[in-house]
């Protein structure tokens, strides 16, 4: 028997039913979701340890859902060409099988478990830091789990984030087809961390001295660090990224004081601090995508104005094909936004400052807040944006709309300085 050390820090595990028996005699499953990669990933570590200490084999689970929350061809389709890297790097490195499944989660390791193939079962997906933004969703699925295998059986969550017929997935593709696949975008842990870390155009030895500037201008998008699919597909980790640019930083003594610093500092900031913060949001506010999350005093205010007289308003339907523009008018902001909402769905991604200002349109241009939000999260979540689906999402649309995490008196101040600054920028396309 191996080692009794952890190979995790204690922290991050849950037992969410403990088993009866003293040494199971079955496989350990590690049911995974949304942590798609082999490096970083504690649920795995944690997984391999556990069967390494029980001397029994280890598998990995996986379940499609069909079109999860909306999701069409260009986010199923990065994450099932993924998850086939993933199935090869497994077989040729670990020999650890890998089973995608598409049916019921619950009855899938429910019946295996039943019958007694499976004596310990780690639920990954279930940990509340990293699927908060569906956590309703989540505890049912974990509670019916718990319920359905027998006393032998063992189940933990881990805090981290078959493929025997891949062809199963071409028909759910199909299926969303009116929201393409990206080209741009390589799915695969190789290819983030060749976003990260490449030497010729990776983020962190290519693109990062202007991250602080660019990172909100329209006109660079090469100023993006490209890594929010791979994050939100967990096809890497979070704390690997921050980690290898706190190396930068280490290794550029001299230039503390310059655009390096300032740009690993925004990069930690919207990796560390705004990540957690939605996701935080999230788990601990049930009503993470209704006004009913909102402060008291935002409801109020949006209320108050729910019936004021808009200039415009306009169907989802035409919010969606960027027809917010009168074909004869010269309006720059009208003409910079229609231009913004058809990047978003060529391209999959928005500039955060210009997306919170286009939600607050969105307020401005539908009959109220209510449908505002709405409106903002479908247009998030189930059509284009390829990292959609994810509290920061939920977060954006709630901030930019309902005045999440800003204080009292800030939200007016913050849109004035957003329309200045598409005001400029769309001028400038102009020229």
């Amino acid at each position: 028997m191996s080692s009794s050390v952890p190979a995790v820090q204690p922290g991050r595990i849950r037992v969410l039913k403990q088993s009866a028996d003293a040494r199971p005699a079955g496989p350990v499953v590690y049911w995974m979701f949304r942590d798609q990669r082999l490096k970083d990933n504690w649920a795995l570590i944690h997984a391999v340890h556990q069967a390494n200490q029980w001397e029994v084999p280890v598998a990995i689970a996986f379940n499609l859902f069909n079109q999860f929350k909306g999701a069409k061809a260009r986010q199923l389709g990065f994450m099932l060409r993924g998850l086939k890297k993933l199935h090869s790097d497994l077989q040729s490195t670990l020999d650890i099988p890998f089973y995608l499944f598409q049916a019921s989660l619950s009855f899938r390791l429910g019946c295996p478990a039943e019958s007694g193939m499976v004596s310990r079962v780690l639920g990954i997906l279930v940990e509340a830091h990293f699927t908060s933004h569906h956590y309703v969703e989540v505890r049912q699925w974990k509670e019916e789990i718990c319920k359905r295998v027998n006393e032998s059986v063992s189940i933990q969550e881990v805090d981290a984030h078959n493929a025997r017929f891949w062809c199963t997935s071409n028909y759910m593709i199909r299926q969303g087809a009116e929201v393409p696949e990206l080209e741009w975008c390589e799915p695969g842990e190789r290819a983030a961390l060749e976003v990260l870390m490449g030497d010729k155009t990776g983020f962190l030895k290519a693109r990062l001295k202007n991250y602080s500037t660019d990172r909100n201008n329209p006109l660079k998008p090469k100023g993006l660090s490209g890594l929010s699919p791979y994050l939100h597909f967990g096809q890497i980790s979070a704390q690997r990224c921050a980690l290898e640019a706190r190396k930068v930083r280490k290794l550029n003594p001299q230039l503390v004081v310059t655009a390096i610093l300032k740009a690993v500092d925004a990069f930690l900031e919207e990796l560390i601090v705004r990540r957690e913060l939605a996701d935080n949001f999230c788990f601990y506010q049930p009503h993470y995508d209704s006004l009913q999350g909102a402060w008291e005093w935002a409801r109020k205010t949006l209320m108050d104005h729910a019936a004021d007289k808009r200039e415009h308003l306009y169907t989802r339907e035409q919010l969606e094909k960027a027809q917010t523009a009168d074909p004869v008018s010269t309006h720059p902001i009208h003409l910079f936004l229609s231009a913004l909402e058809c990047f978003s769905v060529r391209n999959g991604l928005l500039w955060k400052d210009a997306w919170m200002y286009w939600a607050k349109k969105i307020l401005e241009w539908t009959s109220g807040p209510e449908e505002a939000l709405a409106t903002a999260i479908y247009l998030n979540d189930k059509q284009y944006h390829i990292d959609g689906r994810d509290p920061n999402g939920y977060v954006g649309c709630m901030w930019s709309i309902c005045g999440v995490h800003d204080q009292r008196t800030v939200g007016e101040c913050k849109k004035r300085k957003a329309e200045a600054l598409l005001n400029n920028k769309a001028k400038e396309l102009r020229s």
